[in-house]
């Protein structure tokens, strides 16, 4: 009799469940990771973090939903990038205006640091509330350098490097003790375009006038009451306080669900069949190296291996059932070959169908090497992306090792055999070599970034000259055509597929698990985009290595400094 109450009584809270109104909650403590995991330590690391297509997916599915009624998003200390920010808010600025309740809550905005960014995006809810204790830290845009070339002087080391051209700055700390005037041009601009955006978002949101909130920016950071005064917090409250209040406002038995929860159900609801004709979307994500993606276990980031992109770019273009790509391009760039290898799969991929490229955070320097043969280029105004040039050098640690008392001596056959070697300069002759090669790749980028985006060549060297562009000033100049997020190249791609706008989405490669198994018959294989853990990679010394011109980075890299978070 108890056991039988017990299921009836299961049922019952089941069924109230399912018809309840609903609440969808997203927790950014963690931040969002870009796309599915890339191999099995990423799957590991992104455990507990939202993904960001599931995120959108069940934010515009919510819209036309009549069970839910609100959102409410904690917005954590982990930094999220701009464009990323960008993609959020423009989900929740249309969350919005469906008439459903938008709510942010942040135990503190930076405490008593700079959160403009996370701010930026709390500025797009309804209500925001902040806990008592907590801080706002609007306090602007900064990118800061760090100059070494004193450092490595009184070490005994010199580094040699050349670039094209003069805003090609990523060896600039080792070569440099000052911002050249290109430099400092280039970075003031980026400050400048990225404070015109937050300003504008945050007074829309806000109800604000910009020139008002102009003037909170150079005010801040705020202590909780200063930023309740001043217009930009609605209220001082726990998590337990905010949480109650939406969910009195959505119905007293309103019922709480992550976004990403509630998006993975839907889907699961409605499997599309095989059979059925959608979109590929392919991710790009990290330095571009020769070989497969992955991750290397001493952490830093996952890298874009070109085999395995362009092997996924394959067997989408090889899909019948495949109408269009979507390639989501989140790279600083790093090997000029291995981007090339990414581009021609790009150029052939767009012969037989349309390829619309999603910029996430960065897409610059090689990042926008892969990205610039697509039919359509969607950025957010925030991304960093262009940086269209070229740079290598090489640390000289001749005198340092002279000062441990180490001596070197090398035998070699061939004029140019130890060119390479960090114990000795360049020599003029070498120099020659390194000129013509700098030269060569720029050549190549310039006259395929003039093919790509219908410029004539001079038009292009001008955008070029390794200049880094946002997002908004990208599009301005014809570098990118439109200003967006994934959900936009999504809906882009399939009106230019003749699809209809819930026509699935598919991400590539698709493998089922006997093919993940039984590994790749050839390099044509659709298991050959599998990734895998890079024992051999740099890790945390990624950036570094990036910054040197070493070659596991490559000389298409944009330097770590400009992120904006």
């Amino acid at each position: 009799m108890d056991a039988g109450k017990a299921i009836l009584d299961t049922v019952d809270k089941f069924r109230q469940r399912r018809t309840a109104p609903l609440v969808l909650e997203l927790d950014l403590t963690e931040g969002l990771t870009e796309g599915p995991p890339a191999d099995p330590l990423a799957a590991v690391l992104s455990m507990r973090k939202p993904r960001l297509s599931d995120v959108l997916s069940g934010l515009k599915r919510a819209r036309q939903d009549s069970r839910v009624k609100a959102l409410i998003v904690k917005i954590g200390g982990n930094p999220l990038g701009l464009a990323m920010v960008q993609e959020l808010r423009q989900a929740v600025i249309h969350f919005r205006a469906s008439g459903k309740l938008t709510v942010a809550f942040a135990e503190t905005f930076g405490e008593f640091g700079n959160a403009t960014v996370p701010y930026y995006l709390a500025s797009a809810f309804e209500r925001v509330y902040l806990q008592p204790s907590g801080d706002v830290g609007l306090t602007g845009v900064a990118l800061e350098q760090r100059f070494f070339k004193g450092t490595l002087e009184k070490l005994g080391v010199h580094f040699e490097g050349g670039q094209r051209h003069e805003y090609k700055t990523a060896a600039n700390m080792f070569t440099q003790d000052h911002m050249t005037d290109p430099h400092r041009e280039s970075m003031a601009r980026i400050v400048e375009s990225v404070i015109e955006q937050v300003t504008t978002g945050i007074a829309d949101g806000r109800r604000l006038d910009p020139a008002k909130v102009r003037e909170l920016v150079d005010r801040g950071p705020f202590i909780g009451a200063e930023a309740l005064e001043a217009g930009l917090v609605d209220g001082m409250a726990y998590r337990d306080e905010v949480y109650e209040e939406v969910k009195q406002a959505a119905g007293g038995d309103a019922h709480l669900q992550f976004v990403s929860r509630y998006a993975r159900g839907a889907a699961v609801r409605k499997l599309p069949q095989p059979t059925a004709d959608g979109i590929a979307l392919v991710h790009g994500t990290g330095q571009i190296r020769s070989g497969r993606s992955g991750r290397s276990p001493l952490g830093g980031g996952g890298a874009m291996g070109s085999d395995t992109v362009s092997a996924a770019l394959r067997a989408a273009r090889r899909d019948e059932h495949v109408k269009a790509v979507v390639f989501r391009v989140d790279s600083p760039g790093g090997s000029y070959v291995a981007s090339d290898t990414v581009w021609r799969e790009v150029v052939l991929t767009r012969k037989v169908k349309p390829v619309i490229v999603s910029m996430g955070d960065v897409a610059a320097s090689g990042g926008y090497f892969v990205s610039m043969a697509a039919d359509v280029i969607v950025a957010q105004p925030g991304t960093l992306t262009g940086s269209i040039g070229v740079f290598a050098g090489k640390p000289v640690t001749g005198g340092l090792l002279e000062r441990l008392g180490i001596s070197s001596e090398v035998v070699a056959e061939g004029g140019n055999a130890g060119m390479f070697s960090t114990t000795r300069a360049f020599s003029p002759e070498q120099w020659e070599r390194v000129n013509a090669w700098l030269d060569r790749i720029y050549d190549d980028f310039v006259g395929k970034v003039a093919e790509g985006r219908g410029l004539t060549r001079d038009r292009a060297h001008d955008l070029a000259r390794g200049r880094v562009w946002t997002g908004a000033d990208a599009q301005d100049n014809g570098l990118v055509d439109e200003l967006g997020g994934l959900e936009d190249a999504l809906g882009l791609a399939r009106k230019r597929a003749g699809l209809a706008a819930d026509a699935p989405v598919r991400v590539y490669p698709r493998l089922n698990p006997l093919e993940r198994l039984r590994g790749p018959e050839s390099s044509e294989d659709k298991a050959a985009a599998l990734t895998r853990v890079r024992l051999e990679a740099w890790g945390p010394l990624a950036r570094l290595s990036a910054e040197l011109g070493l070659p596991v980075a490559g000389p298409l890299s944009l330097p770590g400094w400009y992120v904006i978070r």
